[in-house]
């Protein structure tokens, strides 16, 4: 167990952050990738949780200059870079380190997506919104869709991201994003890996945004088709849909509808230290939607009964999985739950004071980054405790956080050459008024004139 106290600034676990940063910003242009980096290490050290939002007074509280603060604002506002440069830098840092486990669950590996929404109740104009379950409605917010390949790093299951999505400003659905993330996210997959989703993704989504591999959860009321017609009974039309499946019951105007009996079934021990569980699971197989004709692509329904739960688990997959595995494979969908929390209650990007159309969409995603980068860290590192009243400390990304927030800009030496200010000649450029762009409207309704007029 490290000490706090021995933990100090100029300790290891803050020289190795600060050449995984370095190496996150290295690809981005010279002078922009020194802001990121000043930007990641205040969200990393929690400055922005302690200017509740406010990225200039956080940049400031991390000792910087008011130069050096400016050139930080500039890069997040005006930068030349994007969220999927320091995505690939950071996944490529962990495949190198050779930390990081990935799952595999019957030969297939989970990558788990997911919509992310940090509300912005106050922003005027917001053309977006996000379901917001403590409200009970959909909130004026900035949506983005994630995807992330899960594993374990140390002892803790965690997800590296690997996509990030906005909005379209065209169309600011819901469900434009969670297409276009499908989209993107199968032209990633490798030939191993496979899609995990809740219930927020109809299989009809992934089915129209080609996704050849998934598990994805159905809802209570699911029902589906099977893929081949009955036989022709000799009166009457003749059939041009498969037979009703429905994998759960269903009452109707006070009548009971009968499940359908299952293809198969399958039983289990699921051993959680001393105690044995035994879970339950029936299978549907070669199903097509139920709006869908013979020949549509095909999937299997599968019902999991587990004792622990009230409600059964129903997923639709199409991968030859056993219900253990697809058991399995489905709780790692929740580790992209961590990403967003970690981003937003540790890091502090719940609050912000952001208003520029770039800017308000850089910081959730950069703040995404370093939620990423927090939890990995915190998971390989010694744990640091709290006091001396925290006797059993664990490796989180709080405790490795608070010893984050010992750290100033002097503290930041021993980087890169590449990453430095950017000497760009400015003797030509109009300084004071004449430099500013602004414009002053006249008070009658008079054209605009500029203030040096």
């Amino acid at each position: 167990m490290l000490n706090l106290k021995e933990a100090c600034p100029r300790s290891p676990i803050v020289y190795r952050m600060n050449n995984i940063l370095s190496c996150v910003v290295q690809r981005v242009p010279v002078g922009t990738n020194l802001g990121l980096l000043h930007l990641l290490w205040m969200l990393l050290s929690g400055r922005l949780l302690l200017s509740r939002g406010a990225v200039i007074p956080g940049l400031a509280a991390l000792g910087l200059a008011e130069a050096a603060v400016r050139r930080a604002w500039a890069a997040l506002a005006y930068g030349q870079w994007h969220a999927a440069q320091l995505l690939a830098a950071w996944e490529q840092l962990v495949q190198h380190e050779q930390v990081f486990q990935a799952h595999e669950h019957g030969g297939y590996r989970p990558v788990a997506c997911d919509l992310v929404g940090f509300f912005r109740p106050r922003l005027r104009d917001c053309p977006t919104k996000h379901y917001s379950s403590a409200a009970g409605k959909a909130l004026p917010a900035i949506p983005l869709g994630l995807a992330a390949r899960v594993g374990t790093v140390g002892t803790q299951r965690l997800a590296v991201p690997c996509l990030l999505v906005r909005s379209e400003a065209t169309d600011t659905s819901e469900a434009d994003l969670q297409m276009r993330l499908l989209q993107q996210a199968s032209v990633q997959l490798a030939t191993d890996e496979a899609l995990v989703c809740d219930r927020g993704f109809p299989l009809r989504q992934l089915q129209e945004a080609g996704i050849p591999r998934y598990v994805v959860r159905a809802p209570g009321n699911f029902t589906a088709r099977r893929a081949v017609l009955p036989a022709y009974r000799g009166k009457g039309r003749k059939p041009t849909r498969g037979v009703l499946v429905r994998p759960l019951p269903r009452t109707y105007k006070g009548h009971t509808i009968a499940a359908t009996p299952p293809d198969r079934q399958e039983t289990w021990q699921l051993h959680l230290g001393p105690t044995a569980l035994t879970l339950h699971a029936a299978f549907w197989d070669n199903l097509v939607r139920a709006d869908a004709q013979p020949g549509a692509p095909t999937f299997s329904t599968v019902l999991i009964h587990d004792p622990r739960f009230e409600e059964p688990l129903l997923l639709n997959t199409s991968l030859p999985l056993t219900g253990a595995q697809l058991q399995a494979f489905y709780r790692d969908r929740w580790p992209v739950e961590g990403l967003p929390l970690t981003a937003k209650q540790m890091v502090g990007a719940a609050r912000q004071f952001v208003f520029a159309p770039e800017s308000r969409q850089r910081l959730p995603e950069l703040a995404l980054v370093a939620g990423a980068i927090l939890m990995s860290r915190a998971a390989t590192q010694p744990a640091v405790p709290t006091g001396f009243w925290d006797r059993a400390s664990q490796p989180t990304s709080g405790r490795l956080r608070r010893l984050l927030a010992t750290v100033y800009c002097e503290d930041l030496e021993g980087l890169p050459e590449q990453l430095r200010k950017k000497q760009s000649p400015t003797a030509h450029l109009p300084t004071g008024v004449l430099g500013h762009r602004r414009q002053q409207r006249g008070r009658a309704g008079r054209s605009d004139m500029p203030l040096a007029a």
